[in-house]
């Protein structure tokens, strides 16, 4: 039927690349309806009708089945997989952590991590790197500063190699799963993912049991109390970051604790998924800029006015109004996560269409975002785009990098600040560029990221003793 493909074609691309499967109708037309493999099918670009599904009219749609079996087989029932009551009470329980306020806090270790990586990248003057390795670097070091204040406890390059195995062997879509086939049955996926998913439960484990001992021993009542009110920090022996909310929150409508399982899946999603996006936001940043010199030299130019020599610091970001720019248009032509689905639970209507129970409505980012209707010029890499006066025309609904409604992003602000300080430390330090003949294709692996990685040269802007 007209926008959906055929079986073959569907089940080939969403093994190699779901991106394949959009065609150009989809980036033209507001609504493209169809029966296929998943059954009745809303492809949805209008900005209106995604209002109508993520926001207005959100508790009639659920994360479809496929969605839900594909994630939840690696990394359980956390708040990204999670459904109704228990979604519900993760929410609540997060929330804390992720406040304007301790954000805002979190933006000293952020600049840390940052110069770390932009100071090893200037140590490389003249050779060939992987930025989308650094990227996970930088990311990973990140998340042991602040919300794995005790560290991750293994080597930060053995994981992030975990983290693109577990993406490369989950993402591919398995036929077994299109058709709901019991997850009894070996997907071909799943069992290359396997190695990366025990990594993961060690690595979960020994975190729950060593903090389960720290807190035993010095502040299970403060950290209760951390996790009831939010506060910056403990001030005692116990740290006050993602484990020990974990296990010591109590749901504040409720009273109750979150079970192991739910610990642990939660854990595992903030160090799977969780620097995800700020890694894929910062290699195709990086990527971009290097193909626009004009850009490029603006870039350099707005940082080193907003810092100078001192060092980067939080307090240098609302100097950088280009440099989210950057960011944020960065993300629209490669949206870390591409693609998102709903599955309608009882009858409704979207832009004047019947939409029966059981319909999946596909929202993806990555048309969204190059859509013809929506943007001028959708292909064309261009920042002012986010500044004022251009910035106020974009409609709310246009524009989803991290989603909308109950269940955008709820690290939406720590991503943004950490990608506009790791960016602006970067290149300050060095300038990077495309190693000629790289062939550079986005490839969708749950999140959007560069299929053979970004292999670029380094060149040294500012030495390392300024």
């Amino acid at each position: 039927m007209r926008g959906v493909p055929d079986l073959f074609t569907f089940l080939r691309a969403a093994r190699d690349n779901p991106l394949a499967t959009w065609t150009e109708e989809h980036f033209r037309a507001p609504v493209v309806m169809g029966k296929g493999v998943l059954g009745r099918v809303m492809v949805l670009s209008d900005p209106e009708g995604i209002r109508h599904v993520l926001v207005d009219n959100a508790a009639n749609y659920r994360k479809d089945a496929l969605t839900r079996r594909v994630l939840g087989s690696g990394i359980g029932d956390g708040l990204f997989t999670a459904e109704g009551q228990i979604w519900r009470q993760l929410r609540r329980t997060l929330a804390p952590l992720f406040s304007a306020r301790r954000v805002d806090a979190f933006g000293a270790d952020m600049a840390g991590a940052a110069e770390t990586v932009a100071r090893r990248l200037a140590r490389r003057e003249g050779r060939r790197v992987d930025v989308a390795v650094e990227a996970t670097r930088l990311t990973l070091d990140v998340l042991e500063r602040t919300i794995f204040t005790t560290g991750l406890q293994r080597d930060p390059d053995a994981l992030g190699r975990a983290i693109t195995l577990f993406f490369e062997g989950i993402g591919p879509i398995d036929p077994l799963d299109v058709f709901g086939l019991p997850d009894a049955l070996p997907r071909i996926g799943r069992l290359r993912a396997r190695p990366a998913i025990a990594f993961f439960e060690a690595v979960v484990d020994e975190l729950v049991r060593d903090r389960r001992a720290l807190l035993a021993r010095h502040g299970a009542a403060e950290g209760a109390a951390f996790a009831g009110a939010g506060a910056p920090g403990l001030g005692g022996a116990v740290p006050s970051d993602l484990l020990t909310l974990l296990l010591t929150a109590r749901d504040p409508e409720t009273g109750e604790a979150l079970d192991d399982a739910s610990v642990r899946a939660n854990i595992a999603t903030f160090i799977a998924a969780g620097h995800e996006t700020t890694a894929n936001a910062l290699t195709w940043s990086l990527y971009l800029i290097a193909q626009d010199e004009a850009v490029r030299a603006r870039l350099e130019a707005e940082v080193d006015a907003a810092a100078g020599d001192a060092p980067l610091s939080p307090e240098h970001l609302p100097a950088l109004p280009y440099t989210r720019a950057v960011v944020e248009e960065a993300m629209r032509l490669y949206p870390p996560a591409p693609f998102m689905s709903r599955e309608a639970i009882a009858e409704d209507r979207v832009l004047g269409f019947r939409l029966r129970p059981g319909t999946i409505v596909m929202i993806a980012p990555y048309i969204v975002h190059r859509h013809a209707l929506l943007w001028d010029d959708p292909a064309a890499f261009d920042p002012e785009r986010f500044l004022p006066p251009r910035r106020e025309a974009i409609d709310r609904y246009a524009y989803l990098p991290f989603g909308a409604g109950p269940r955008v992003c709820i690290g939406a602000r720590f991503a943004l600040h950490e990608a506009m300080i790791a960016l602006a430390a970067i290149v300050r330090r060095v300038r990077l560029d495309l190693v000629p003949g790289h062939a550079v294709e986005p490839v969708q692996r749950v999140t959007l990221r560069p299929r053979e990685g970004m292999k670029m040269r380094v060149h040294l802007r500012r030495p390392l003793g300024g």
